[in-house]
């Protein structure tokens, strides 16, 4: 072979080398790589995420209580942004640049490829100026879906809000992204996943300027959003703003159940807040303020706070005397009034009513020594080998009541209250034992016990039914929520019950909780004036009507308001008198306006500006 063949040969065998590396790069970039595809796809399309709009949540009646609408979210995809004008961006969002970058940089740990929420809740103002001037930033676009919209300026406990999900929570269910938006409290965060629906896909076209151009083949890939299933509650919301007013400038809490079915008629904690606070630009803000209020707006004194239930649990010391068999309804006690009577070892003071009482009397007195006297007889009971298993015996008794449990499946932040245990008070004591006197307190529903509003209500229920209560529920059961309402029998005979019921009537009509009559309803009552070792006594009242197939049973407490029947009684009353007549007779109107205006704390609660 010649030279100029060799070199020939050369030449063709590096030509065919590199055209074969090319053909080699060129089928791992089209067939086996398919990264450039995908950054090409990325270049050309947008998959934009369809929100389903949430469910919506009606009252008993059909009333529509919250519902939808519109907010605007910018989005960004890293990869695809270019350099733009920084300083108009943040003129337009009013936005820091500290915030702005931020916001940038957690979008690029996210992903560079997918779209993530940049910034959320655009007011619409701000949303139409932004519009017009997007084209001029690749990789920006905006995201449009739907926040909550309150009809009613109260119930925030009732509702909870929405925020944006944590990364905790997206680790844990992968149907949510991040900018994605959750309940986080309330019924929003106990029916998410009802409320929240099903998201969808939508496969757009775009240009080099992110500019939409069409649908990808038409729409044939796009996911339709399925939107999340309404609830109808159990609130007669015309009841609940009543109640709201009658609270304003008050704390404490008030709960109405209907006796027969376990549903939660109105549920009122005071102070509250808007609860459209939690939507928007400002919610943030408005957060932080409600926070560092120092009524505590946020915090729902109806189930979450724990309050000695004072004298309402004198009814069901009653109850369980008249089950052990220690006293009759025609059991007797003397009572030296406010010069305090002599029990064994201890003196207990009352105020000033006939002496000697009986059953009936001392509920329509609420005398302290008759229950004390009570309370001796229970714990050194012959039946049992010693007070600590008599008071085993009474604690189990008095939990079959719903107590020291949750009880409202609806609320993940219900609080459990306390009956304390033998060991408690064994630990507390130093000592197993025990003698009656040195818990005395519980006699008079003091001491270590602790109950919220809801089993207070819960305790007017079981009284109302003879012996059983229906699970407490806001939220009516379907298809969709289940069925968890049941029937809950005590342990106590419904034998036990009349006697009770005759006292807690006098108690309403000629006793301490007079100031709820109402005219032809024959009203049962229990008041309660709780110490308070921070301040004024709480005023209480368990309360239900009528007598005879009742069909509201309620628990009002009232923080520092000093005697049951200074607040909570007539509360009570005027509720029961507009949830069972439809208005407020002429008679009462200057009580309910005493009521409306009646200011008991020093600071006004945070309202929507």
């Amino acid at each position: 072979m010649d030279k100029y063949s060799y070199r020939k040969n050369i030449i063709s065998t590096i030509v065919i080398v590199v055209c074969g590396i090319y053909l080699v790069r060129l089928f791992n970039m089209q067939i086996l790589d398919d990264s450039y595809q995908h950054q090409a796809l990325q270049n050309s399309r947008r998959i934009e995420v369809q929100y389903p709009a949430r469910g919506l949540i009606f009252d008993r009646n059909g009333k529509l209580l919250v519902e939808n609408q519109s907010a605007y979210d910018l989005m960004v995809i890293p990869r695809q942004i270019q350099p733009f004008d920084t300083l108009e961006l943040l003129s337009v969002l009013g936005l820091e640049k500290e915030t702005l970058l931020h916001n940038l940089e957690r979008c690029r740990r996210y992903s560079t490829f997918k779209a993530s929420t940049l910034v959320s809740q655009i007011p619409a103002d701000k949303y139409a100026i932004l519009q017009e001037k997007l084209y001029k930033y690749p990789g920006f676009f905006i995201q449009t879906r739907t926040v909550r919209k309150y009809n009613v300026s109260h119930s925030a406990d009732v509702f909870g809000y929405i925020g944006e999900v944590s990364q905790a929570q997206i680790e844990q269910d992968t149907n949510y992204a991040p900018g994605d938006y959750i309940g986080i409290s309330g019924l929003e965060k106990t029916y998410e996943t009802d409320l929240r629906g099903t998201k969808g896909e939508k496969i757009l076209l775009v240009d080099n300027h992110n500019r939409v151009m069409g649908s990808y083949y038409n729409g044939k890939y796009d996911k339709p959003a399925v939107v999340g299933k309404d609830l109808t509650l159990t609130l007669d919301i015309d009841l609940q703003e009543y109640a709201y007013r009658l609270m304003q400038n008050k704390k404490g809490g008030i709960i109405a159940i209907e006796p027969s079915t376990g549903e939660i008629l109105l549920k009122v904690s005071a102070p509250g807040y808007d609860p459209q606070l939690m939507i928007g630009w400002d919610r943030g803000k408005n957060y932080h303020q409600l926070e560092s209020d120092p009524n505590q707006p946020l915090f729902d004194r109806t189930i979450g706070a724990a309050y000695p239930p004072g004298s309402t649990f004198k009814t069901l010391q009653a109850l369980y005397g008249l089950k052990e068999k220690v006293i009759t309804p025609s059991t007797s006690f003397p009572c030296q009034g406010t010069a305090k009577t002599q029990i064994g070892p201890i003196r207990m003071g009352c105020h000033n009513h006939e002496s000697p009482v009986n059953l009936r009397e001392s509920l329509q007195h609420s005398c302290n020594p008759y229950y004390v006297n009570v309370w001796r007889r229970i714990l050194e009971n012959e039946k049992y080998p010693g007070v600590r298993d008599a008071y085993a015996a009474w604690r189990e008794y008095i939990c079959s009541f719903g107590l020291n449990r949750t009880l409202c499946p609806d609320f993940s932040n219900e609080r459990s209250g306390s009956i304390p245990s033998v060991e408690f008070y064994d630990k507390m004591l130093r000592t197993k034992n025990w003698r009656w006197s040195y818990i005395m307190s519980l006699s008079i529903g003091q001491g270590e016990l602790l109950l919220t509003p809801l089993q207070i209500a819960n305790m007017a229920c079981i009284l109302a039914n003879r012996g059983y209560y229906m699970t407490p529920h806001i939220v009516r059961p379907n298809a969709s929520t289940g069925t968890r309402v049941e029937k809950h029998l005590v342990d106590c005979p419904s034998e036990y019950f009349p006697p009770v019921i005759e006292g807690m009537v006098a108690a309403a009509s000629i006793g301490t909780a007079r100031g709820a009559a109402i005219d032809s309803v024959e009203i049962c009552a229990k008041t309660g004036t709780a110490q308070n070792p921070h301040g004024d006594d709480h005023s209480i009242v368990m309360i239900f009507a009528p007598k005879e197939k009742p069909r509201i049973a309620m628990a009002v407490y009232i923080e520092n308001a000093g005697f049951g029947a200074r607040y909570a009684v007539p509360i009570a009353g005027l509720i029961l008198e507009k949830y069972l007549k439809g208005d407020i007779s002429p008679e009462h109107k200057a009580l309910e306006k005493r009521m409306i205006e009646s200011n008991l704390i020093d600071t006004p609660p945070v309202s929507a500006p």
